[in-house]
């Protein structure tokens, strides 16, 4: 029996990615994809780093997406920064965002005023990395209690990103945890991925990650 491959599974979520990043790309408005395991801190990093590009003069937007509550949304709502809220449990429950729900949030939050667009992706760090967002950029956030491994251990999630954010440094002096190596397996999976160590909790490295951000904006 000869079995015809009709299409690509992901082919409708490319197309629909493809025509989100042109019409970003018309408005000037840069738009990230954060990804990373349930409580790495990704939250909290952008508690801390909104505020810091609402006061360089940058008109930010963020896409929450979860599963269900709106607990993390409510954790960045603050005068001038616009938060779309993603619940996938409307949609069976997803485990990821794509770009069927990326459009229309975008759309509700007037982009094409804003600088820049964050999505903060649902926790997980397989489903997310498969489908593309239409974001011009990836970031994945790691935090030091998860280990060296994790590179290894889902490497797509590492392929797919630009960049990677070691969170959590201010508690290496607490654990068994060889920063080398896990910057080292990160290098194995991707050698030009640029890397950022951050401390949600000190502020150490979030200046260097609104550089980062300034530095690409469009």
């Amino acid at each position: 029996m000869k079995i015809n491959i009709v299409r690509k599974v992901l082919e409708v979520n490319d197309k629909l990615a493809d025509e989100i990043r042109k019409d970003t790309d018309k408005s000037k408005t840069l738009v990230i994809n954060i990804m990373s395991s349930p409580g790495s801190g990704k939250t909290s990093i952008l508690e801390n780093v909104l505020p810091l590009l609402k006061e360089k003069g940058v008109k930010c937007g963020v896409i929450e997406g979860d599963i269900t509550t709106t607990n993390d949304a409510e954790r960045l709502l603050n005068p001038g920064i616009v938060v779309s809220q993603i619940n996938t449990d409307n949609f069976g429950g997803d485990c990821h965002l794509g770009s069927e729900v990326i459009k229309p949030a975008l759309d509700s939050m007037d982009f094409e005023k804003l600088d820049l667009v964050i999505i903060e992706n649902v926790g997980n760090l397989v489903c997310p990395a498969e489908f593309d967002t239409g974001a011009d950029f990836n970031i994945v956030v790691i935090s030091t209690p998860e280990g060296e491994d994790k590179p290894l251990k889902y490497p797509l999630m590492f392929r797919v990103c630009q960049v990677a954010m070691i969170n959590k440094i201010d508690l290496t002096p607490y654990l068994d945890i060889d920063m080398a190596m896990l910057e080292e397996n990160i290098r194995k999976i991707n050698p030009n991925m640029e890397i950022i160590k951050s401390s949600a909790k000190s502020g150490v490295g979030l200046d260097e990650f609104v550089n980062w951000i300034l530095e690409h904006l469009k």
